[in-house]
């Protein structure tokens, strides 16, 4: 996607700071020639932290800022001075980031609340000051401890869109049209396949001036499990969803046959995506009279609510809302 500002994806080098390093000193004053150890200990290294900031929505910020690295602390000294801390590095991210291990895949952490704060390298520990091993056996140690090595590594970091309805449907089934028509959103809307590039997020108003997120993903293709056509670089962003609505234009050759194709694809790529709830429209209804919407009617797939929708005319746009709404509302068993 030349010149989208969506990145979803970034991989970062992370170096955190090392310990610094604890002190040997000895007192030694006027009159005091044997005063004993004080010397302090060395400072922790400076931490690479993660913190959610919901006025992010993608990673481009972090897209060229590849090497990471956070400052060493610093060495104790005499007088049971401690060193200073080095100073933690705080990496903003929007909410639904993953933190990965680059090189096994370990998931890190998850970013998924308003200012949560994880600890993605930690810093070393500052070394003791040979103050801390004085004992009654030991009254004068000439020793310290060397602060502790940060880590430093290569991390994968990973964005999931949060949104409570989630459009899932085949290349130019009229998901982005729906999203125009139901909030403020602008997705780019035309007349062929694959139009979306990038996901679109819109904020949908209801009654009583309640509301909640729609997200529109690319259009799903047979295969898309396999990496086809889009699809694993966003069959990810339905796993944070809270229902899913499943778009089908009415204009469809077989209706059941794409719902089926279209459930397949979440299921091959993450069965518990079927654990959540599920409506499906029937957009470009305008296109219908009632002796072909009365056949329809009876080709819809069994076992999931339906309604014919339209997002040109605005025919049930409203009942569809309500529908979404009281779904998400609604306490699952």
């Amino acid at each position: 996607m030349p010149g989208s500002n969506f990145i979803d994806y970034v991989k970062i080098f992370c170096a955190s700071g090392n310990g610094g390093n604890g002190s040997t000193h000895l007192r030694r004053e006027k009159y005091i020639p044997k005063g004993g150890p004080d010397g302090g200990d060395g400072g922790r290294g400076g931490h690479i932290i993660l913190r959610g900031d919901p006025q992010y929505w993608t990673l481009i910020h972090l897209k060229y800022r590849k090497h990471i690295k956070a400052e060493h602390g610093g060495a104790g000294s005499g007088g049971l001075r401690h060193g200073a801390n080095g100073a933690d590095i705080i990496l903003d991210v929007p909410l639904g980031t993953v933190a990965k291990d680059a090189e096994t895949g370990e998931v890190l952490c998850e970013i998924m609340e308003a200012g949560q704060q994880e600890i993605l390298v930690r810093g070393g520990r500052g070394g003791k000051g040979n103050n801390f091993f004085k004992t009654a056996t030991l009254q004068t140690p000439r020793f310290a401890q060397e602060g502790e090595p940060g880590k430093e590594g290569w991390f994968i970091l990973e964005l999931k869109l949060l949104a409570d309805v989630g459009l899932v449907g085949f290349p130019n089934a009229g998901k982005s049209t729906l999203l125009s028509a139901v909030s403020a959103a602008k997705p780019k809307i035309a007349d062929y396949p694959f139009t979306t590039l990038e996901p679109n997020l819109g904020i949908v108003s209801c009654r009583d001036d309640h509301s909640f997120v729609m997200a529109d993903i690319p259009g799903i293709i047979e295969g898309a499990h396999e990496g086809k056509g889009l699809g694993l670089r966003f069959l990810k962003h339905i796993e944070r969803n809270s229902m899913l609505l499943f778009v089908i234009p009415a204009d469809s050759k077989d209706i059941r046959a794409e719902y089926r194709t279209l459930l397949g694809e979440l299921e091959q790529f993450n069965p518990e995506l079927l654990d959540k709830d599920r409506l499906l429209g029937i957009s470009k209804a305008d296109i219908l009279d009632e002796e072909l919407r009365a056949g329809l009617q009876k080709e819809l797939p069994e076992g999931i609510p339906s309604i014919f929708f339209s997002s040109v005319s605005g025919e049930n746009i409203p009942q569809l809302k309500d529908m979404l709404w009281n779904t998400l509302n609604t306490e699952r068993p």
